[in-house]
Parts: C-alpha cells; sequence; structure tokens
C-alpha cells in the first residue's frame, strides 16, 4: 500500500557516478510556495500541530466534498486509529489484501486484530470480492480494501458484503487521494478513508496522513488519540483568551501532524488535479510506447471511475520476456533508473510466515504479481528527457534479453 506508510520497499536508489543523472523514482514536486510556507512558519513561531494542521484539515475537506478530516502524522497512524474506533477485541478478524505495503498488515496487529489476507484480481492488482466473501467468517468485523496503485477498488460489491455480514470498512486510500468511484471520492465510500502524504505519494507533506470518518463521533476520538489521548491541542490551549486546561480523557498516541507538514501540505493539495493530468500523460506514454513489448501492461480505467495513477506498473514474467525481473531491476538501475517492486505480496514476509503460518502461493494472485511487478517513474517532478530515458531504457533492456 507511508504506505509511509510506504517507505517503498524494495526501492533501488541511485548508484550512478553522478546523482544528478540518475532518474530518482518518486522524486517529490517541491516549488517555491511551499518553501515559502515552510518559511513563514518557522517565522512565525508556531511550529507544532496549530493554523495551519487546521487549515490543512479544511482544505482536504472541501476537497473531498466532507465536512471534517483530521491530519496525523503518516497513513499508518490513520489506519491503526481508524481500526480502534471500531471496536475490534483481540482475536477479531480483519481482512485486507494480500498485494500491499506492510504497514496494513501492521495497524490491523497493533489494533489487536487478526488480518486475513484475501486474494487480488490479477489484472487490477485490487481485492477480489469473490475471495473476501469465502474468507468471511464469524469472527471476521472489518474489512480494509487497498486501492492500489491509484485505481479505486470494487468498494460497491465489497460494501454489499459489509452490509450483510454486519461489517466497518476502511478504505485505504495511500495511493488513491484523487480517484473516484462512480462519482464518489475514495475515503468517502467506507466508515472510514485514510490517506498518505509520505514523500513518493502524489501529494506530500514529507510524512504524514489524513482520516476521514462517516460519524462525527469517531472522528472527535481520532483527533483526540491523535495526541495523546487530550481533550484539547496546544494551539487551543495557548490562545490569548484565557488558559484552558486540558485532560486525557483516552489512552492515546503521538500521531499528530506538525504545521511545518501542513505548510507543505496546502500548497501541494491545490496543485494535485494538476499533477493528475501530467502524471496520466506519462502513464499513456509508456502504454504506448511498451504496446508491444514482451511484457503485461496495467489494465485501463473502469468505466465511471477516476485513476489517480500513483503507479505504473510492468508484470515482468522471464518466460515472455527472456529476463528475470529482479535481473530487469539491475538493468534499470545500471542505465540510471530508478525503480521500485509494489510490492512484494505480504506472505512472502519472514515475520508474517512466523506469526500466521503464511504461505505465498496461497494467494496465487498476489504471489505471482508480487513476484514479477516493477513500478517505474512517473510524477510531475520528471522532465521530457527523463520520461524518453525511462521509455529507451525499458525499450533497450526487453529488446536486448
Amino acid at each position: 500500500m507511508d504506505r509511509s506508510r510506504n517507505q517503498d520497499m524494495n526501492t533501488h536508489t541511485p548508484t550512478a557516478k553522478n546523482d544528478s543523472e540518475f532518474v530518482v523514482f518518486g522524486q517529490p514536486h517541491i516549488l517555491e510556495e511551499e518553501i515559502e510556507e515552510v518559511v513563514a512558519c518557522l517565522r512565525s513561531g508556531w511550529i507544532g500541530t496549530g493554523p495551519r494542521v487546521a487549515r490543512f484539515e479544511r482544505d482536504f475537506a472541501e476537497f473531498k466534498s466532507v465536512e471534517r478530516a483530521v491530519a496525523v502524522g503518516s497513513c499508518s497512524a490513520a489506519l491503526h486509529l481508524s481500526l480502534g474506533a471500531t471496536d475490534i477485541e483481540p482475536g477479531d478478524e480483519v481482512i485486507t489484501s494480500a498485494l500491499t505495503f506492510c504497514s496494513t498488515v501492521n495497524a490491523i496487529i497493533h489494533a489487536g486484530g487478526r488480518p486475513v489476507l484475501a486474494d487480488i484480481d490479477r489484472c487490477t492488482m485490487n481485492l477480489d470480492p469473490r475471495d473476501v466473501a469465502a474468507r468471511i467468517t464469524p469472527r471476521t468485523r472489518v474489512l480494509v480494501p487497498v486501492h492500489f496503485a491509484g485505481r479505486p477498488c470494487a468498494i460497491d460489491q465489497l460494501l454489499e458484503l459489509a452490509a450483510r455480514h454486519e461489517l466497518r470498512v476502511i478504505e485505504d486510500c495511500a495511493h488513491a487521494i484523487e480517484a473516484d468511484y462512480h462519482g464518489r471520492g475514495t475515503g468517502t465510500i467506507g466508515d472510514f478513508g485514510c490517506f498518505s502524504f509520505y514523500a513518493t505519494k502524489n501529494m506530500t507533506t514529507g510524512e504524514g496522513g489524513m482520516v476521514l470518518a462517516r460519524r462525527p463521533e469517531d472522528l472527535d476520538s481520532i483527533k483526540s488519540l491523535a495526541l495523546h489521548g487530550l481533550s484539547k491541542d496546544a494551539w487551543s490551549r495557548f490562545q490569548s483568551s484565557g488558559h484552558k486546561h486540558s485532560y486525557a480523557v483516552q489512552v492515546g498516541y503521538k500521531y499528530n501532524m506538525m504545521d511545518l507538514q501542513a505548510a507543505i501540505g496546502i500548497h501541494q493539495l491545490r496543485r494535485l488535479e494538476k499533477n493528475r493530468r501530467l502524471r496520466q500523460e506519462i502513464w499513456s506514454r509508456y502504454q504506448d510506447a511498451f504496446e508491444h513489448l514482451p511484457v503485461e501492461l496495467p489494465v485501463a480505467s473502469e468505466p465511471d471511475t477516476t485513476h489517480a495513477y500513483h503507479l505504473y506498473t510492468l508484470l515482468i514474467n522471464e518466460s515472455r520476456a527472456g529476463i528475470a525481473r529482479d535481473d530487469f531491476l539491475d538493468a534499470m538501475k545500471s542505465l540510471g533508473i530508478g525503480v521500485g517492486v509494489h510490492y512484494l505480496s505480504i506472505a512472502e514476509h519472514p515475520i508474517y510466515q512466523q506469526l500466521f503460518g503464511w504461505k505465498p502461493e496461497d494467494w496465487p494472485a498476489a504471489c505471482c504479481v508480487g513476484r514479477q511487478t516493477v513500478s517505474l517513474p512517473l510524477g510531475p517532478a520528471l522532465t521530457e528527457a527523463q520520461v524518453q530515458r525511462v521509455i529507451g531504457a525499458v525499450r533497450e533492456i526487453l529488446r536486448s534479453s
């Protein structure tokens, strides 16, 4: 899935002699507006949670056409807090995707739940509702669908399952801030929506996240829990209208966002749709350029949806491409192109094998994708020359293999 959360596991980093020639994967697009706002924040004397966080929350809520949003330190924090708000108890089962970043599963474990993996639709790389249905038991309490790579999942089918079995739904929108499904914005369809502003995301605050919730009382609780469980934040306590005591009303966490982060996010949010269109243009150029190469390309967007175009992924099948996926990664790096892997399937990780006895082959679609996938650079920071270099490198490797 920053997945803050996403540290972009297995991202390959520059080794070229001149790093300025290396095409960095997921390079953030920072402009003067953000820099000036951060400087103004530093000069204001208030860098912690304060007026800029409040402004960012209002702007994000307006962007998603909801009444309120709560800013937090990461999407991992957003998921953990949302799971806590569902009142799951130890041993309660939470179903999520077998193809996501490890923090999705970690949040379930930290909240006291037992993660249950469901396989993906190999074409969309999103949860397969049929497999989700097969894995629901009397202990299932929550579904956590992941809108993978910016493509909204089949959320209506998952909501039908949730209604039938009285389950809560937490949307993992780390890749899909701008996406919508049949006219409804991702993160506003289920009971909760969790977003990531990690450095490689479609918009960034360096580290950071946001939570939406259907019920106001859930947002109230999450806002308190994000800052130690206090009844008031520091900005409220230190206003000139007189001292206000704060009380710990819950056993909370240190999950708040700072004004320094929000200073970046305020301006990133304003350019979000413009940057989505730029990513879409690059995504389309990749589709055209690689159409006749021996690789599997991402499928087109589903009707009546908006794709956020967070990742552009190729599937490298060695028998078809003539090169193994990991050799392809190394070859791209040697040509000065940064690439990522999103992701190895969850069951590949040793810790989950130890805890739950999972075997990757038990989720065949996620296993296959996780062992073949490669993410190419995609973002508004890319220059025309860099896009051409990425295309040229992919063609060179696959035509010579």
